[in-house]
């Protein structure tokens, strides 16, 4: 008989999740300045996307394997932290070390592929202290606190993204260094890794120090006596299923919101890809790399992305409003494209503001609903865990695919970045049609 999982008080449970405002930091940084980093190294537009096949790839390839590993981990620290610890350790080291590929004297090709071996490093380090944070919550907290814990975990996580983003624009209004010679990073964006890197390792020693993980004993009692392999009993009653065969009885619904998803993802890697280069040419007049207005403009996407977050907060408030989901669904994702379709005819900085809290609503949507619309499908047909593992796919693989035509598509339609954002724009409003062929199961 296993015992009830005991209330958390609030602050465990923020303790819980609070190493996750580091991390999110770190990934927001990243996301943020990927093409910038390497457009400024030399990196030609055409072949900027294939930088971004890494963070989908890691992703598929790391978060699956922390999880299982860590299932059959027991130490005196715990069975997550340890991988959280080195995990939180390498992209301490890799932050400080990514933004200075172009200080070492290498050459152009050096310098991006340094560059490309710490993006991967860093990606890496990153998966894997993000993973540990999901399945704490799992492994600590009981069914009737789960949702206040995500919700934290959620709050954090935006938080992070906040200020990961506006750190660029910050340092440079006090003074920092904007711009630098031909293949150098600026100051103000090697800070902000620098700082982003030490508020990264001080949340997760507070995690480490505040949060304390059952032992195996005390594990079982309340999630089930363990096996041989360290997962609980009960856990594995279910029939024994591959992957190919789980897909093939998989729901209808798991499909079609997939294919939703694929659209999704396509659009927001295209704008990961191709904000700062849009934004420099249409706002700012330049597609010099070097300059000081198009290391302005590359800030001005920090503060851009920000407004996507913000807007994302609140519009996922106003979802839970809609009693039909999928036509909040849709409508979040039309509302997402005109955003997108808005971007390369607005001149002036400020009024970029509209378009960008109009992609954050399609940002909140895909953030909820595909889930939801998922899990409500799969009601009886177990396995959970695994279609959800599965499921992960709709998010990484289509970025993978989308950066590997990133280049193709560019020379198709001119190669002016700014033209990306209709491509986004037009992906998401293919996505809001598809919609429309999910059946919700009531």
């Amino acid at each position: 008989m296993m015992k009830q999982k005991p209330n958390l008080p609030f602050w465990n449970l923020w303790n819980l999740s609070f190493g996750f405002f580091g991390v999110q930091i770190a990934y927001a940084l990243q996301s943020a300045n990927i093409s910038r980093i390497f457009a400024t190294l030399g990196a030609d537009p055409h072949s900027l996307s294939y930088f971004w096949i890494l963070p989908p790839l890691m992703g598929i390839l790391v978060q699956p394997i922390v999880g299982t590993l860590s299932d059959k981990t027991w130490t005196r620290w715990g069975r997550r932290i340890p991988y959280l610890f080195v995990g939180a350790a390498v992209a301490v080291l890799v932050m400080c070390l990514l933004p200075n590929s172009g200080s070492f004297g290498l050459t152009i090709g050096a310098a991006l592929i340094f560059g490309l071996v710490a993006l991967m490093f860093l990606d890496t380090s990153i998966n894997m202290a993000m993973q540990p944070f999901k399945m704490l919550v799992g492994d600590m907290v009981n069914e009737e606190q789960k949702a206040k814990a995500y919700s934290i975990q959620s709050f954090l996580c935006n938080a992070g993204s906040v200020v990961g983003y506006v750190f660029p624009y910050v340092f440079a209004f006090v003074g920092i260094s904007n711009v630098a010679a031909k293949g150098v990073i600026p100051d103000s964006v090697i800070w902000s890794f620098y700082i982003g890197a030490a508020i990264l390792i001080g949340c997760v020693i507070y995690t480490t120090l505040k949060v304390k993980e059952w032992n195996p004993q005390e594990y079982a009692e309340y999630n089930g006596s363990l096996t041989t392999d360290s997962s609980p009993k009960g856990e594995g009653s279910e029939d024994k299923s591959d992957w190919i065969s789980l897909l093939r009885k998989a729901p209808s619904a798991f499909w079609k919101v997939g294919l939703v998803q694929f659209f999704c993802w396509v659009a927001f890697m295209y704008m990961w890809t191709y904000t700062a280069g849009t934004i420099a040419d249409t706002v700012w007049n330049t597609t010099d790399t070097a300059s000081k207005n198009y290391q302005d403009a590359a800030d001005w996407v920090g503060i851009l992305f920000a407004v996507q977050a913000i807007g994302s907060v609140v519009w996922a408030a106003v979802l839970t409003q809609f009693k039909n989901a999928k036509f909040a669904y849709a409508l979040s994702l039309i509302l997402g494209g005109v955003g997108f379709a808005m971007v390369p005819f607005i001149h002036d900085q400020y009024l970029l503001f509209v378009p960008f809290i109009l992609i954050g609503c399609a940002w909140a949507a895909m953030l909820a609903m595909p889930f939801a619309l998922v899990t409500n499908a799969l009601q009886g047909y177990g396995h959970m865990g695994a279609y959800l593992g599965l499921f992960n796919g709709t998010i990484c693989v289509p970025q993978i695919i989308a950066a590997a035509l990133g280049g193709t598509i560019l020379t198709l339609v001119g190669s002016a970045q700014s033209t990306m954002m209709l491509v986004a724009g037009i992906s998401l409003l293919i996505g809001a049609a598809c919609v429309t062929i999910i059946k919700v199961k009531k």
